[in-house]
Parts: structure tokens; sequence; C-alpha cells
């Protein structure tokens, strides 16, 4: 296969359809070699986020229930991925233009006629590639949220909620946001890689499913739980696979291998490096110590909050976003205790909040030159921009996009938790007991150290009047027996 399209697509775009019969011409003559290399590489990439969520959050945690949060991110995996294949990509990106602006149709139910015709997405690749790499945004989102569960949450519950929440709340703000027919697409709002389906949505349900949770054991209104996070090595190597997959996340965006991907690539790492040292230095100025998690949090907010833009901003706005991401997600996760809600993650604090700073900056920073390496502005399909092309109404569409796209996910996940407790089986959360012994002894009936096992019990040692650094940014302090 050339490097370079040889034909153009010559069949049906306007109803799902398989695209050209293989038998008869070369279904890949309308799509360049080097553009299908890219995105399955970036679909390896994206996938190797979702184990990095699941050590991460298992590092921030308590020992005992390290290795149900590895599970619960692995298992998201495979849940979305057969909830993809069954309607979720329908949902999200059916070829019908007769849809109605919230979510899509079943022309695609069971992947049925996805092959060869050119992606809603971009028609840069083919409807099967576009699948294959949608897909892990799909896995990822819930594998964020459900950290809402450690230390207390039960895993089949989790297992129901996660499809569930994939179909009723990812596709439909996927759907608004990205496909043709979405409100949010037609009225102008700008989300290059998942501002709001992936970060605010996730943020949002974490937060929800954490209110429908109630608090753990022990937890006080002043300084939560105290702990420090039992494995730092675990969260540093949970931010090198999100890192390293955030290229694929970004960069694949651009959904072809060309000059705007590379600025993607260009501006996610330099919204995580100013991220990372300036989340470092605020915890720094408290204790005049060089926070290794703190560092790690700084990253993850500065790739959050940069990832509505990447295709859209400049690199010198890129350090706005890292500056901006750290700072506000740091104090963000201070908000819990003023709300009230045990999320004991900081999910919400640096993806739902950094999500939004992400979409708001967008509506300042978008630059119609940047958007324009892709060559779309040549098909007259450019972008008008933000405040800096003098785009002013642009910030107001971002606004309206993420405010529509929290409270739906959070008022969702909160309906979706209250079914699921009154139904026998399904209640959220474990007893007092099975809290008390651990969910990787109680659920898993396995251990993440072997320690844990011989020891069959650990104990938290709290360390009360304490303000010590915490995790990820807060004033949370510990320390815990082996």
């Amino acid at each position: 296969m050339s490097s370079y399209k040889v034909a153009e697509y010559a069949g049906p775009t306007e109803i799902a359809h398989e695209g050209v019969n293989p038998l008869i011409e070369d279904i890949n003559a309308p799509y360049a070699a080097g553009d299908f290399a890219w995105i399955m590489t970036c679909t390896g990439l994206v996938l190797l986020m979702v184990p990095g969520v699941g050590f991460f959050y298992s590092g921030l945690a308590r020992r005992k229930s390290a290795l149900a949060l590895i599970w619960l991110s692995l298992m998201s995996i495979a849940v979305v991925g057969f909830q993809w294949f069954f309607w979720g990509y329908s949902l999200t990106f059916t070829h019908n233009p007769d849809a109605g602006p919230f979510i899509g149709d079943l022309s695609n139910f069971g992947l049925m006629k996805v092959l060869g015709q050119p992606s809603v997405g971009s028609g840069k690749v083919p409807d099967v590639l576009f699948c294959l790499y949608q897909g892990m945004f799909a896995a990822i989102t819930p594998a964020l949220a459900i950290g809402a569960a450690a230390d207390r949450g039960r895993m089949l519950p989790a297992i129901v909620f996660i499809f569930i929440w994939a179909t009723i709340v990812y596709d439909p703000i996927a759907y608004w946001t990205w496909n043709p027919n979405g409100w949010s697409l037609k009225m102008g709002g700008l989300d290059f890689a998942g501002g709001t389906p992936v970060h605010i949505s996730s943020g949002a349900a974490a937060l929800a499913y954490s209110l429908m949770l109630g608090k753990r054991t022990g937890y006080n209104k002043v300084n939560g739980l105290p702990y420090r996070p039992h494995n730092v090595t675990h969260v540093v190597l949970g931010t090198v696979f999100l890192w390293v997959g955030w290229f694929g996340f970004n960069g694949g965006s651009a959904l072809a291998a060309n000059t705007r991907a590379v600025m993607a690539c260009l501006v996610t790492q330099i919204s995580a490096c100013v991220g990372g040292f300036t989340w470092c230095l605020l915890d720094y100025r408290l204790e005049k110590k060089w926070s290794t998690v703190g560092f790690c949090s700084g990253v993850i907010a500065g790739l959050v909050t940069i990832t509505p833009a990447a295709g859209y901003v400049p690199p010198w706005a890129a350090v706005v976003f890292g500056v901006c991401g750290g700072v506000i997600c740091n104090f963000a996760t201070k908000l819990k205790f003023v709300i009230g809600i045990d999320e004991p993650l900081d999910v919400f604090a640096e993806h739902g909040v950094g999500g939004i700073v992400g979409n708001l900056l967008t509506g300042i920073f978008a630059a119609d030159y940047i958007a324009a390496l892709d060559g779309s502005a040549v098909g007259g399909s450019g972008i008008d921009g933000g405040w800096v092309n003098g785009n002013f109404v642009q910030l107001g569409y971002q606004l309206a996009d993420s405010v529509a796209g929290f409270a739906y996910s959070f008022v969702m996940t909160c309906v979706i938790c209250f079914v699921l407790n009154l139904i026998p089986g399904l209640s959220l959360r474990v007893s007092p007991e099975v809290e008390e012994i651990g969910l990787d002894d109680a659920e898993l009936g396995e251990f993440a150290y072997d320690y844990v096992e011989l020891s069959r019990h650990v104990n938290d040692v709290l360390i009360g009047g304490s303000a010590a650094a915490s995790v990820k940014g807060s004033n949370e302090v510990a320390t815990e027996k082996a």
C-alpha cells in the first residue's frame, strides 16, 4: 500500500455502509498508509494509559485495597470493549445525518457496516480504524471515574456501573462533542481530545459516585482520612504510563500523521512539564520538601488541562495551560472538604476541574492557524479561533459545553447509583467489616504484596493534628503499618 492515498473514496457517505467491495476494489486506496500506522500506534498508547490509571490510583490508596484499583481499571477495558462493540460505537459515531443532537442510533449495532467507509470523525481514516481508536477513549473514561470506589466500593456493582455509565453518560457526551450532528459541535464548541467527554465527565462521575457511596470509616470533615500514599513507586509508574500514552491520546486525535499531530504532541509535553514543577513548587512552600507525588499530580493536571486544546493552541500558550492546571487543580483538592464529599483520589480535582480549566482556556487561546496545520482550512473547514483571533463568543461556547457535560454526568451518575442500590445484590458499598479487612482480601482474595497476605490484616495508624503535605496537594497526613 502506498504511503499516500491513491484514490478518492467512491462509496456512500451519508448512511452507514461497509464502503467499497474489497473483492472488487482496493479498500485501502482512499487512505494513506502513514495515517494507518500512526493511529494504530496511538491506539496502543491509549490502551497503555488504562493500567497506568490503575497503578496511579493503587499507589495513592492504602495497601489493603491496592490490587482492587488495578483490577477495576483492567476490567474497564474488558467491559467497555464489549459495550463499544455491542452498541457504544453506533450510539456515539453513527453515520445517520438525521440523528438527533444528543445521541446516535443503532445503524452500526454490533459493528455491522463498520469497515472501509470514511470515519465520521475526519474522513482521513476508515471507520474500522476510527472505531478501534475511539474505543480506547471509551475504556479509559470509566476507569478514571471508578477510582471513587477506593476502600469501600464492591466489585460486582462497579462492573455493572461501568457498562451502564458508558452507555448513558459517556456515549451521549462524546456524541454531542464529536459527532457532526451533536449540539455542541454544531454550536461551535472546540474539544480536540476529550476535555468534556473524558475528563469532565469522569471527574463529575467520581464526585457523584463518592457521594452515593458515603464517607469511609474514620473520615474526618477537617482532615479527611489522613494517610500517606502507600506506594509512591506505583504512582510514578502510573504517571509514566499515562505521560507516554498521552502522546497517542492527544497526538492521535488529529486522526492523521501530519503537522497538527506533531503540534498536539509538543504542547502536550510542554503543559505536562510546566504543570509538574508548578504543583511541586506549591507543595514545597508548605513543607520545604520536594514531593514526588506532588510532581506526578502536577504532570497529570497539565496533561488534563491541555487535552481539549492540544490541536488548537501554539506552544507558548501551553505554558499558561500548565501553570493554570497545576495551580487550580492543586487548590481544587481542598474542595472536597468544603462540599463534604469523601472523594479519596481527587479525581474530581484533577480531571473534573482540570477539564473545565482546559475547556475555558481553549476558548481564549485557540488559534485558527494551528487548527489549519492539518490542511483543513484549504478545504474551507477551519475554525474561527478564540480570543486570540478576536472570536470572543468562543469562551461562551466552551462554558456551555463544560457546564452541560458536568451537570449531565453528575446527575446521571447519581441516578445510576441510586437504582443499583435498590437492586438486591448490587448495593455499591461493602460492609464495615469488609472495609476494615480491605477490598483485596474480601473482594478479590488476592493481594498486591505477599507480606499483606501473611498478616491478613492491616491497621492504619493515624497521626492526628498533623498538617503535613498530602495526597496530591491537600493537607492530609498519616502513616500505615505494613
